[in-house]
């Protein structure tokens, strides 16, 4: 398993590009704490976001994983050039001519994905303890460690993300086609919803049952926005007469739904790649 990671790695760290877009990612996570330095002034009225409550225990938890799931583009680039790569430049080949198996090729892709999703997925706790320790109200013990479910969100989050994204990469072999069809599953998803939503099943809560079924949909179920949680948009809210009902919690549903979704991508890149003629 270490050889299968360390060959990978070797392979993205020698590719300037994914070398460059991955240190990218970890640096733009970082730049989340630049939120905190954020302050507006209207003469009378000063807003400093960090007082705000965004970096305030649990709340944080919620606010960073939505923040930093944003910027998991820039790694999906890396996973499906990494996959566009080995035919493009005839490693695949060369791999597999050296004993390695297509299951052991997409099994070493995987563990990748999952390494990519667990370091960011650390990156983003450790980021958040410290914040969290320098801005929050609340720093009791029991307090800091409510709501590490939006954690786990994240990692499964970025893990089937990153399953669809390798998946993409072997179905289409071409890296801009690959995020091109991405785009495109996006707008169709968008499609199917609304035409649930707003026609098939107006007024009821029917179209979005089935819409928690598809992937990206999936995914985007397990963190939703934070904003609204926020006590001074709750106050804006309520003196508008907006009575706010939304659900912000992890729902293991929904976890089950992209842990299914990630087999399947990843069955299904293996299947594609034994019976592709290479």
């Amino acid at each position: 398993m270490n050889r299968l990671i360390s060959i990978e790695l070797q392979k993205i760290w020698k590719n300037k590009a994914s070398r460059v877009l991955t240190l990218t990612y970890f640096i733009l996570l970082s730049f989340i704490a630049l939120i905190a330095s954020i302050k507006f002034d209207f003469g009378v009225v000063k807003i400093h976001v960090a007082e705000m409550g965004i970096f305030n225990f649990p709340f944080i938890w919620h606010f960073n994983t939505y923040i930093a799931a944003w910027l998991k583009l820039f790694l999906a680039i890396v996973i499906v050039s990494m996959m566009a790569n080995e035919y493009s430049y005839g490693t695949l080949k060369q791999n597999l001519i050296d004993g390695l198996s297509k299951k052991e090729f997409i099994l070493s892709k995987f563990l990748t994905v999952v390494l990519f999703a667990l370091c960011s997925t650390i990156f983003v706790f450790v980021m958040s303890l410290i914040l969290g320790f320098s801005f929050s109200s609340y720093t009791e013990f029991d307090v800091i460690f409510m709501d590490l479910d939006y954690l786990l969100a994240f990692f499964v989050k970025l893990t089937g993300f990153f399953s669809f994204c390798l998946f993409l990469g072997i179905f289409v072999k071409r890296s801009a086609f690959a995020l091109g069809f991405l785009l495109v599953w996006l707008f169709v998803e968008s499609i199917i919803k609304g035409l649930l939503v707003f026609q098939v099943f107006p007024n009821s809560k029917t179209g979005d049952y089935i819409m928690q079924f598809l992937p990206l949909e999936a995914m985007s179920n397990l963190i939703v926005e934070p904003f609204t949680r926020l006590s001074v948009i709750k106050t804006i809210g309520n003196q508008i007469g907006v009575e706010n009902t939304k659900d912000y919690d992890v729902h293991y549903l929904s976890i089950l739904i992209v842990l299914i979704w990630t087999y399947l991508f990843v069955y299904f890149s293996y299947r594609i790649l034994k019976n592709r003629d290479l």
